[in-house]
């Protein structure tokens, strides 16, 4: 549902949407297509969203109306590193932090 009918916004390495969530908690799913890549460049980049998304994503999230989220990794997040991951999470988390619910 979120993927289809929520608000939708780009990082630099992540396609993001989201929408108001009917749960007391917010939620986020991780996407992360093959992108002629194997599974262990896979996994490497879910492993890191998922912390990331643990860090920074969810305590911003938990300030405010409960929000489902889901990240979807472009191709360019094979290449980058976990620092520029962060930064593009942290961009994340301060729009979210900004949006009204929807």
């Amino acid at each position: 549902m979120v993927r289809h009918e929520g608000k939708r916004f780009r990082t630099t390495h992540l396609e993001v949407r989201y929408i108001a969530s009917l749960l007391r908690h917010p939620r986020v799913g991780i996407i992360v297509p093959l992108h002629k890549h194997g599974a262990v460049a896979r996994n490497r980049v879910k492993r890191r969203l998922r912390e990331l998304s643990r860090q920074a994503l969810l305590p911003a999230l938990a300030a405010r109306a409960p929000v489902d989220v889901v990240m979807r990794a472009m191709p360019s997040a094979y290449s980058s590193g976990f620092d520029d991951l962060a930064s593009d999470v942290a961009r994340i988390a301060d729009r979210l932090a900004k949006a009204s619910p929807t």
